[in-house]
């Protein structure tokens, strides 16, 4: 049960297939909670089905619901950047689509600034040799997805996508 006095922050992140992404941020320390949803297109309520035919311009994403005093939002960028390739323009692996796309949806300008900032560091550092394809992008409606696919893995009993 969550402590009613606890405040804390919203960060969203698009990382490709978001069971996957899920995951990673669940585990983390000072991460409260995560919903899996939709977030960035045009359609208002979208189901999965519908995202999947690529034409709502919604992005698979993870939003986390974190304590800034026991993780950092600079902490959540670091996992988003280790969990997937930056690299790849909607798709990620196997998965294509737009709704597969790298994107850092920001809810303060200080997520932007940060986010910005953890961009230019990773490029500036020749990690990949391709440019980095993240877009960053003010958050907007968010659509929480079908139960079903709410802390997938943990209701599979699996701990990772098959690639």
């Amino acid at each position: 049960m969550k402590d009613k006095n606890l405040k804390t922050e919203k960060a969203t992140f698009g990382a490709g297939c978001f069971w996957g992404v899920e995951d990673a941020f669940h585990q983390l320390k000072g991460v409260v909670d995560t919903k899996v949803g939709y977030m960035g297109g045009t359609l208002e309520n979208p189901s999965y089905e519908e995202v999947c035919t690529n034409t709502t311009g919604h992005a698979e994403v993870v939003q986390v619901e974190y304590d800034p005093k026991s993780i950092s939002y600079d902490q959540l960028l670091e996992t988003f950047w280790k969990i997937h390739d930056p690299t790849q323009f909607n798709r990620q692996g196997a998965d294509v689509g737009t709704q597969y796309r790298s994107v850092i949806f920001y809810h303060t300008q200080e997520q932007k600034n940060l986010a910005e900032a953890s961009k230019s560091k990773l490029e500036e550092s020749k990690t990949y040799r391709k440019q980095i394809a993240t877009a960053i992008e003010p958050a907007k409606t968010f659509y929480k997805a079908e139960e079903y696919h709410q802390r997938y893995f943990e209701k599979q009993g699996i701990s990772t996508c098959r690639i």
